[in-house]
């Protein structure tokens, strides 16, 4: 089996775009900056505050060590082959690559349910609050998206594994992506992208299904509070949740449809898209969340005062 791959693989970077890559990785590399320096600084403010330990901010957190791991597993192989123009990589690394960004972004999107969830409960159940999502609770969901999003991506690896790589080795991308790597395979791969569509479906189309029902009955007890005033202050509490929501499936279902059906869109932009779509929500996030969290906001206003 070892015989029918490539010991590496070559990423082109962006195609028909190479005279061009230094130029690019300045959006890139500040985007990739903004995503480490905002999650770190989310990281740093729930942990120093004691007023923050609590299952919002818990589930914050894991949103950002996502978003970490997720720009932090493209953009410094991405940057390399712009920079250096280093562009091989190994059979098993790019296996892996491919493995930590499917799995981490089905992370992401479980993660966004839990949030969901954690506002549903604040809202339509405030009382229950504390003894519905007590510590035990958040782990155990904490524990089931790490678990999904580590499984139903395994079957890419998997496939890629077996499959016999007999025509070239050359990948015309900047990162391992699934469809990119097993497109190279000389055997019937439509059983990849059967999966890749049972995954895309089943994830975002589950996901997005609960995190709809959730806001339906949030907005309906949001719009039941007798003044405006109380309205506008119970909707301040999600409106935060509610932008990230739409930055990472927006981008998510964009990227998806160019990539089934964009046939007549040229390869470079089908790239940019696909670096857009995961570098833009580990940007956007810990500005939104500290943007429009006054707790977070006001610890981020002491720490630069002093």
């Amino acid at each position: 089996m070892m015989d029918n791959h490539p010991s590496t693989f070559i990423l082109l970077g962006i195609p028909g775009l190479e005279a061009a890559h230094v130029w690019i990785s300045i959006p890139f590399c500040t985007m990739y900056a903004i995503a480490i320096f905002g999650n770190f600084i989310i990281l740093f403010i729930v942990k120093r505050e004691p007023s923050l330990h609590g299952t919002m901010y818990y589930f914050l957190c894991m949103l950002a060590v996502t978003d970490l791991v997720l720009s932090t597993s493209i953009l410094p192989k991405t940057l390399s082959i712009f920079w250096f123009n280093s562009r091989e990589i190994d059979f098993s690394a790019c296996l892996t690559q491919m493995y930590f960004i499917h799995s981490f972004l089905v992370m992401e999107s479980g993660i966004l349910v839990a949030m969901a969830l954690d506002r549903y409960v604040a809202i339509c159940n405030p009382l229950r609050y504390s003894t519905t999502l007590t510590n035990i609770v958040v782990a155990k969901i904490d524990l089931a998206v790490v678990l999904r999003g580590s499984t139903i991506v395994l079957p890419y690896l998997l496939l890629a594994r077996q499959w016999p790589y007999c025509r070239t080795n050359i990948i015309p991308h900047t990162h391992c992506e699934h469809m990119a790597v097993v497109k190279l395979a000389c055997a019937d791969i439509r059983i990849n992208s059967y999966y890749g569509l049972f995954v895309v479906f089943s994830v975002t189309g589950m996901d997005v299904f609960f995190i709809a029902v959730s806001y339906t009955q949030i907005l309906r007890a949001i719009f039941s509070l007798s003044t405006k005033d109380a309205r506008l202050k119970t909707f301040g509490t999600c409106s935060s949740h509610l932008c990230v929501i739409l930055a990472f499936y927006s981008s998510a279902i964009f990227s998806s449809l160019m990539h089934r059906f964009g046939h007549n869109v040229s390869l470079h932009f089908h790239v940019l898209i696909s670096n857009v779509y995961l570098l833009v929500p580990p940007m956007v996030n810990p500005i939104i969340y500290g943007v429009r969290t006054k707790q977070i906001r006001d610890r981020l206003l002491r720490i630069f005062a002093h």
